[in-house]
């Protein structure tokens, strides 16, 4: 059977007819003459290749032409073997030919089963095609490509290929040689019908002949027809009727019919020539359906196309035909593509217009000036409206998809309207959010201007929110509807406070142009529709998504990117829905581009096709892409006019209204305009002044203009059609790339929008003047001729890294779920082969989780290498780094993050800086052009300051020269630089903010001062060397003399003059003086002090007060005033710590504690510098001196804990006592143990310290016990630290022991209760240190103190002034009386001075480090660097989570700041469980158990917290909710508390996992509210902390064989300045100080003994001290107590002695200070009294004020 003729050989019949070859292919003809005669046509096969499947890469190139194929032939014959053989320019002409069946023996049988099944494919396999694929160098991979677009997947294609892969390719290509060349083929006898749904492609040797081929039209015509070497496939060509005449041997022809039996065969040559020219012109208009045996596509009920045919698999990414009628000329000067205007598809029987008055009033109300909505709004209005359903609309520019739009938001305002409103409806405009997505900030403009102005009458507020713009916390609360861009609103999104917050209220999303997914820019969109998606998922909320396209090809994909039910929210309307139908030109302007003959080309194109628009009466608007191009496009087309002589046909001088916009025009200043308007012809750019803009814009509206030159502005701010608007150019300069860019198809769009004016005309016309080369471009883009594809992976990294610095991704897998959300995902789906996979991938992975696996590891692994994460490969789990957390708040890329690692410094010059910020890859953009070089080099040498790496040779030079050119103020007059240095602005005060922060969390002092000064001169466009008062708005007069005559004067020296001074100082009037004056106390100036306060030998605390001592004014210093507060090293290299401040009007001071470590080689200072954040040069500094610091040494009292036998209970040999403690435990537990003989089997004194819940309460219920074994009668006071300690212990141990053991324990609360209950025997007592104090405070106390036989003080750690007021005055009181005193405290740093001060034996104090508690306790620390804040809370709301589900099942404390966190914190936990798809949360039981309990709940917002089996516990509640909450968490129904911290002291339950979120909290002044107050950042207490970490210790079970209690886990979550110190006193106890000298209790103490004349002198105040912890803390850390010790060796030497009286008598003098006039009176009775003294001397009785002995002869 012979072998069908290859391509090449059809190719060659056709060139062969011709007689010989043509002018342009005669050279690689050669030869054809020398073959044998044709054979018959009816012995001929053709060969028919399957069409090939829709990829850019591999569409058919120049040359070929469509035509049809045959079907297979029932009875083939044979033809002779010359006639097949290949020719001589085939392609496939082989070597060394082989003869018929010289290998078929040679073959393997897999081999020969191979080549049976290619040869037997049907339709036929291309199996030269095959064979050149076979023979290329390229790979496996890249082969089974280009096989797989060839043979295709269905019918065991995929199983084809990968038996030719795997098939010996040199084997397989020698046996494909031999089938190629092989005789045996058979061909048809007569010819089959033909196929009108299969076509091939023939390829020509070269493109010129079949150019010609298609041309032989009539030799005089001058315009060209068709370009074949520009054809596209698929484009219906009308191909006018023409005959081929061909100089040889008759070429075979075909009927028109389509009917088989009109098939014949040609008689003679003119026949055979009328047949082919027929043949060709069918085939030619043909449609040309490209998807070979495609499924039947699905309709969706609201897609709506013209031709569906031709748009065959378009929605699933196909590529379908140019519109039927499409026209392609050839010109001289261009080539033209007329696209003709769609046909509007009939209207249906459902189909009709809704009136606006069937609409509610709402809806009315917001469409002033509409009947009723058009075609597309009626039919999408049902839904839009009507339901919640996602939408995607695609429709043509003008057909009404932003009144859609309204619908949606309208629907969300119906949702949220009160009852009972009026005719106005009352909408809750605190409820919700909406979000306008618009692509471009001229857009973004014109929407907020267009809904706020629709929307005002219901009172909705609509704000743009794009670029630098930032809105205040109540623009944000105000405000119902932000109009923003997709960068700006994923840059909002990523914060999660502030405007981030935004984002929890939206409940409404549009996302407008969405097809942008094809550019650049899609990324973001994709990022900002992947977070809403999960936002909506993990907290089960509804954001309704809508998204607003152009026509899509493949809208399906898109409508399932955006969670649109295709059957429900899919809208697709082609172009026939265009209010006025548009005919489209393109045009291709030939020529190089920007070349001379290029754009004088372009300038006759235009204006020819202008003067035919104004010839035929129409408007034109021409599109130019610069302001001077509209000048000189309209005075070009005036000259051409001119030359032409055709200048009354642009004339309007007709127009009724000329001469009255001519007189308006005459007060204009734009002499251009004023000479284009003669001529009929405007402009209009952005740089004109409003009044001319506006008057161009009405002179066109009337008619008085026939040609407008305009800028896109023109197309996007002001509705202004016209019938027809020209595209001149599409090279637009783009600063945000620094180089000339395609115009994008969505200016395009929106131009062509402007075309034809609705309700005047019934079409438009819209050109687009391109280059050559740009055409196929421009009709693929606007045509939507290819499937829009994912830009998602080359954004991918910086995204995951938002992604993961917002806490949304820890691990691989939450990162493999978050790319399901995205249309990257859609698309490696839909066309895994553009994404580097297989086609056959989903096969076996369906959801790609091998690939998003595989790309999510590569973005982590880059992300680790940048060191922006810490990865764990192992785990998968992620955490953002400081460096990973700045770069996605300020939207740096990872590849400039890897730039500022190599080149960042901790020590850098301002050109360093310079050079290393124009070094980010945010500029590389920027291009140096040689033309910018004299001006560039102008800036360098003349105007800026700072040396420039690179020079002007490089773009980093540019960068840098331009940024500091615009610090300057320096003039730029190219217009390109001009954009660029408004480019270089803009990024680099972004930038170079992010480097100040990560400096600053580097903790490099010099670089941050460096980088804090050259981002305020960005901001206010000033160097620091300028005069800092060049910050007000000073006059020119006032600035130029002062830096004239007073330069060096700091702002300070003018702040203390007087106007007068001032005025004379510069030279100037008093006016001035006054001026300057005023602006002097306003600049932001900060007063410094601070004390130094030892911690411990190793710790030192600086506790700074910042006082403001400028004079606030609104206007200059806004609502507040930011400051930047650190300690840096003696060397100014290093921070030690850092904080930012806020000073607002009401803030006097603000206080500070910074701890910072005191090593063993001492600094000699620090520095504590000040720098406003706002301000150049505004801030001051201290230098702190460690000359006379004197740190404490360091403590060796702690007690080891030995590993001793429990003692059991049966120790205490009391059997009343056994019994009610073996109900609580069996033995004593490792502490009580080893303090049992000193509590109960002694009489001295005890101090005990131990960690929290480690069993201190029992041990001084022993000591209780130990008293009353010896005395029954006893009296005994127990002292705890807080009244509510105090009622709990009395319950306590009233309810436990009072029956059993016959014991009153009296709650004494004040004064009386001591004098009715205080004194009776055999009690037990317990008060607190308030009710104490007024007892001791209130009468002689000595007979009382003296009759107890035992003193328990509790809670020393929590050791306060009123604490120890109380204590040492009950310690003089008593201790004639010598009363036992047990202390109980937690682990405490140096319990020593502790010990002393109650009087016990250094060897009778016990003290136990934190980590000797007997239950396990495991501590984890993790730290945030940002400061406390909302953002804090939402960035630690996940760690949080998950240490909560680290023990599953457990219970949890969370410990707050405040109330105000507590539900917020626990709608974070919720939307976290949300995350996991966890709807119960923390529940132990199910919700429809629960619902009984939550109706006795009288706060309803615990219910939501609840039902996710979150409770919420804090002093401000009912008491019943209390107990409610309380009884579900201890019962395991509820698995978290949230507790502020505030309430830690009242918790009575405990927890497996203790969280403290936090560890700074917010204080008021009394009376302040928390927005306008003044408010102070303060540290938690380390006594809080370790009350909260007590939570977690679990009991010791009371049975000695029971196995030991669980580990409890402490989980601290701070910022990292505060770690290291939280780190140290958890490890190693409490820091223990007196605090009476800070407050006014001592005063207050004082003053109240010298009322009573108890104390009289300095002396007597001295001697008040010397009971107190104070005076044997003053001796043992003088430095905490500004206490300068005279010796070398401190307080070793007597000078130091001196030292500590001097201070004790300074804190006398102060305290006695409010008494002087009592002090003067009372001199004189001190001199009687003098004798008492001598009596109290003489007998070395040590004088107690309050209790003065009886001195005989005293009068």
């Amino acid at each position: 059977m012979a072998a069908p003729l290859s391509i090449q050989d059809l190719l060659d019949l056709f060139l062969r007819s011709e007689g010989g070859a043509d002018e342009a292919g005669g050279a690689e003809r050669d030869g054809i003459d020398d073959l044998p005669p044709l054979p018959s046509v009816s012995s001929l096969t053709l060969p028919a290749l399957p069409p090939l499947p829709f990829r850019s890469s591999i569409l058919p190139e120049p040359g070929y032409v469509v035509l049809p194929t045959w079907s297979a032939p029932s009875s083939p014959q044979s033809v002779p073997q010359a006639f097949v053989a290949p020719s001589a320019s085939s392609p496939f002409d082989f070597d060394e030919p082989v003869a018929s069946g010289s290998s078929s023996a040679q073959q393997a049988p897999e081999l020969d089963i191979l080549i049976a099944k290619l040869v037997s494919v049907e339709p036929p396999l291309p199996l030269p095609h095959i064979l050149s694929l076979l023979s290329g160098s390229q790979g496996p991979d890249d082969v089974a490509s280009g096989l797989l677009d060839t043979i295709g997947f269905d019918d065991g294609g995929w199983d084809l290929v990968q038996e030719i892969i795997a098939c010996d390719r040199d084997s397989l290509i020698r046996a494909l040689k031999d089938v190629i060349n092989s005789n045996s083929s058979q061909l048809p006898s007569s010819l089959p019908p033909i196929n009108d749904n299969a076509h091939l492609y023939i390829p020509s040797t070269n493109h010129v002949p079949l150019r010609q081929l298609l041309q032989q039209e009539s030799s005089s015509s001058s315009a060209a027809t068709s370009a074949a070497g520009s054809y596209r496939p698929g484009a219906q060509m009308q191909i006018k009727e023409k005959k081929i005449k061909r100089a040889g041997h008759d070429l075979f022809n075909f009927a028109s019919s389509d009917d088989p039996s009109q098939l014949r065969m040609p008689r003679n040559q003119q026949e055979a020539d009328e047949m082919m020219a027929a043949t060709l012109r069918m085939a030619a208009n043909r449609p040309q359906n490209l998807l070979e045996a495609a499924a039947p596509e699905i309709q969706y009920p609201h897609v709506y196309q013209a031709a569906k045919s031709a748009l065959s698999g378009m929605s699933y990414g196909g590529r379908f035909a140019l519109p039927v009628g499409t026209t392609r000329e050839e010109w001289p000067l261009h080539e033209e593509v007329v696209i003709p205007p769609s046909n509007p598809i009939p209207i249906k029987t459902s189909e009709r217009l809704i009136p606006i008055t069937e609409l509610d009033p709402l809806c009315a109300g917001s469409f002033p000036g509409y009947s009723a909505l058009n075609r597309i709004q009626s039919i999408v209005f049902p839904t839009a409206y009507g339901t919640n359903e996602n939408l995607l609309i695609c429709a043509p520019t003008g057909a009404g998809k932003t009144d859609v739009a309204m619908m949606s938001i309208l629907r969300v305002l119906s949702q949220n309207l009160l009852p009972g409103a009026g005719k106005v409806p009352v909408i809750a405009r605190n409820d919700f959010k909406i979000i306008y997505v618009a692509p471009m900030k001229a857009l973004a403009a014109e929407i907020t201007r267009k809904v706020g102005k629709r929307l005002a009458w219901v009172g909705i507020k609509v704000r743009e929110l794009t670029g630098d713009m930032q809105l205040s916390r109540q623009e944000i609360a105000d405000t119902q509807i932000i109009v923003t861009t997709p960068e700006k609103w994923d840059v909002v999104t990523r914060k999660p406070t502030g405007e981030g917050e935004l984002a929890s209220k939206v409940k409404l999303l549009i996302i407008d142009e969405v097809h942008l997914l094809n550019e650049e820019r899609g990324a973001v969109i994709e990022t900002i529709v992947a977070r809403t998606l999960r936002q909506v998922e993990s907290s089960q909320s509804l954001i309704r998504i809508v998204g607003l396209s152009a026509t899509l090809p493949n809208y399906v994909d898109v409508s399932d990117f955006l969670r649109v039910s295709r059957y429900h929210g899919l809208f697709f309307f082609d172009a026939s829905f265009r209010p006025v139908p548009l005919e489209q030109h393109f045009l291709g302007i030939k020529g190089k581009p920007q070349s001379a003959i290029a754009k004088k080309n372009m300038d006759e194109v235009v204006f020819e096709k202008v003067a035919e628009l104004v010839r035929e009466g129409h408007q034109v608007m021409v599109f130019v892409h610069a302001r001077k191009e509209t000048v000189k496009t309209g005075l070009t087309i005036h000259e051409m006019a001119s030359k032409e002589g055709i200048l009354e046909e642009f004339d309007c001088s007709g127009n009724p209204r000329w001469e009255y916009f001519k007189k308006d025009l005459s007060m204009s200043k734009n002499k251009e305009m004023k000479q284009l308007f003669d001529c009929g012809i405007g402009i209009h750019h952005a740089g004109m002044l409003r009044s001319d803009r506006n008057l161009t814009e009405r002179m066109f509206e009337s008619g008085s203009l026939k040609v407008l030159c305009c800028t896109a502005t023109l197309a996007w701010g002001v509705n202004l059609p016209a019938h027809a608007v020209i595209i001149k150019g599409t090279q637009v300069y783009d600063s945000s790339v620094g180089k000339f860019q395609d115009l994008s198809i969505l200016d395009v769009l929106q131009i062509f929008g402007r075309a034809g004016r609705p309700g005047y005309e019934t079409s438009g016309v819209g050109f687009i003047c391109t280059t050559h080369d740009k055409l196929d471009h421009y009709l693929d883009a606007i045509l939507s001729q290819h499937p829009i594809e994912s830009k998602f992976v080359a954004g991918m990294i910086d995204s995951m890294n938002a992604e993961i610095a917002l806490g949304t991704i820890t691990n691989v897998n939450e990162a493999v779920q978050w790319m399901g959300y995205t249309y990257l995902f859609v698309r490696m789906k839909k066309n895994p082969f553009n994404y580097g996979m297989p086609h056959d991938v989903t096969a076996d992975d369906p959801q790609l989780g091998n690939k998003r696996n595989q790309l999510v590891t590569l973005a982590a692994k880059k992300l680790v290498e940048a060191k922006m994460i810490e990865f764990d490969q192992i785990t998968g789990k992620m955490l953002v780094t400081d460096l990973g957390r700045i770069a996605a708040k300020y939207y740096i890329r990872v590849e400039s993050i890897e730039v500022f690692n190599t080149e960042f410094k901790p020590k850098m010059t301002e050109a360093d800086v310079l050079a290393m910020l124009s070094m980010s890859t945010e500029f590389d953009q920027i291009q140096v052009r040689e033309t910018e070089l004299p001006e560039l080099k102008h800036l360098m040498d003349e105007i800026i300051p700072c040396q420039v790496k690179g020079g002007t040779d490089t773009s980093q030079g540019k960068v840098n020269i331009l940024l500091q050119a615009y610090i300057s103020k320096a003039y730029v007059e190219d217009f390109a630089l001009v954009s660029d240095t408004g480019f270089v602005q803009q990024n680099a005060g972004r930038i170079i903010r992010a480097l100040l922060e990560i400096a600053i969390s580097r903790r490099w002092a010099g670089s941050s001062s460096v980088l804090m000064s050259l981002s305020k001169a960005i901001e206010k466009k000033m160097w620091p060397f300028d005069h800092p008062m060049s910050q007000f708005n000073l006059s020119r007069d006032v600035l130029y003399n002062l830096q004239r005559f007073a330069d060096d004067l700091p702002v300070s020296d003018l702040a203390a003059s007087n106007a007068d001074d001032l005025g004379i100082l510069i030279h100037l009037n008093k006016m001035h003086g006054a001026a300057l004056l005023a602006a002097a106390k306003q600049f932001p100036t900060i007063g410094i002090r601070y004390v130094l306060h030892p911690l411990g030998h190793d710790l030192l605390e600086i506790g700074i007060d910042l006082d403001r001592e400028f004079e606030w004014n609104e206007k200059a210093h806004g609502t507040a005033e930011p400051f930047y507060v650190w300690v840096e090293d003696h060397e100014g290299v290093n921070i030690l710590q850092w904080a930012n401040v806020l000073f607002r009007p009401s803030t006097s001071s603000i206080h500070l504690d910074f701890i910072i470590p005191i090593r063993s080689e001492r600094p000699p200072s620090v520095t504590i510098r000040v720098t406003s954040d706002r301000w150049m040069e505004a801030g001051d500094s201290a230098f702190v001196s460690f000359e006379n610091l004197v740190m404490p040494h360091p403590s060796s009292a702690h007690t080891p804990l030995l590993d001793l036998p429990y003692l059991p209970i049966s120790t205490l040999r009391n059997a009343p006592l056994q019994a009610v403690y073996a109900s609580e435990f069996g033995a004593l537990n490792a502490i009580q143990t080893q303090s049992f003989w000193s509590t109960y089997q002694s009489q001295a004194n005890v101090l005990v310290c131990a960690p929290g819940a480690s069993g201190k309460s029992v041990l001084g219920e022993l000591a209780i016990w130990n008293t009353f074994r010896h005395d029954a009668q006893a009296r005994v006071l127990f002292v705890t630290a807080q009244r509510h300690s105090a009622r709990d212990l009395a319950s306590r141990l009233q309810s436990t022991f009072g029956e059993q053991l016959g014991i009153s324990f009296p709650l004494l609360l004040k004064p009386t209760d001591f004098q009715e209950e205080g004194s009776a025997a055999g009690s037990v007592s317990i008060t607190h240190p308030q009710a104490l104090l007024a007892r001791l405070s209130h009468s002689q106390i000595d007979k009382w103190a003296r009759d107890l036989s035992l003193i328990i003080v509790d809670d020393l750690h929590l050791l306060d002034d009123g604490y120890e007021l109380a204590i040492s005055r009950l310690l003089a009181a008593s201790k004639v009386a010598d009363v036992r005193v047990i202390g109980l405290s937690s682990s405490l740093n140096d319990p020593v001075d502790l010990g002393g001060w109650l009087g016990v034996d250094p060897l009778s104090i016990i003290s136990f480090r934190p980590k000797d508690r007997g239950s396990a306790l495991s501590t984890t620390v993790q730290t945030f660097n940002m400061p406390h804040s909302a953002m804090l809370f939402k960035s630690m709301s996940k760690p949080t989570f998950d240490a909560i589900n680290a023990s599953p099942g457990e219970p949890a404390i969370l410990f707050v700041s405040s109330r105000t966190q507590c539900l917020s914190v626990a709608s974070d936990l919720i939307t976290q469980s949300g995350t996991e798809m966890d709807i119960n949360g923390f529940l132990g039981t199910t919700a429809e158990q629960l619902e009984p309990y939550l109706g006795r709940l009288r706060d309803r917002t615990l219910v939501d917290p609840l039902l996710h089996g979150i409770g919420i516990y804090h002093d401000a509640l009912s008491p019943s909710d209390v107990s409610l909450v309380l009884e579900l968490f201890a019962s395991r129904v509820i698995g978290v508390l949230v507790v502020p911290r505030e309430a830690c002291w009242t918790l009575p339950v405990r927890a497996s996992t203790v969280v403290v979120m936090s560890t700074q909290y917010v204080q008021l002044r009394p009376g302040e509210s928390i927005r306008g107050g003044d408010r102070q950042i303060r540290n938690y207490s380390m006594q809080e902390l370790f009350k909260m970490q007590s939570f977690a210790v679990q009991p010791i079970p009371s049975s000695l064989s029971a196995s030991p209690p669980p580990t409890g886990r402490f989980v601290l979550l701070c910022q990292a300045e505060h770690r290291d110190s939280f780190v140290r006193f958890l490890a190693d106890g409490l820091p223990l100080e007196s605090t009476l000298h800070r407050t006014p209790a001592l005063r207050n103490a004082i003053q109240a003994e010298m009322r009573r004349g108890n104390i009289i002198s300095r002396q007597d105040g001295i001697d008040f001290l010397s009971h107190t912890f104070l005076a044997r803390r003053v001796q043992s850390n003088p430095t905490y107590y500004d206490v300068e010790p005279g010796g070398e060796e401190g307080l070793e030497e007597p000078e130091g002695w001196d030292g500590v009286k001097d201070r004790l008598s300074r804190i006398v003098d102060e305290c006695m200070q409010g008494e002087k006039e009592l002090f003067e009176s009372r001199k004189k009775e001190a001199k009687k009294a003098s004798k008492v003294l001598e009596v109290v001397k003489d007998n070395s009785v040590r004088h107690v004020p309050g209790s003065a002995p009886v001195v005989e002869g005293a009068k």
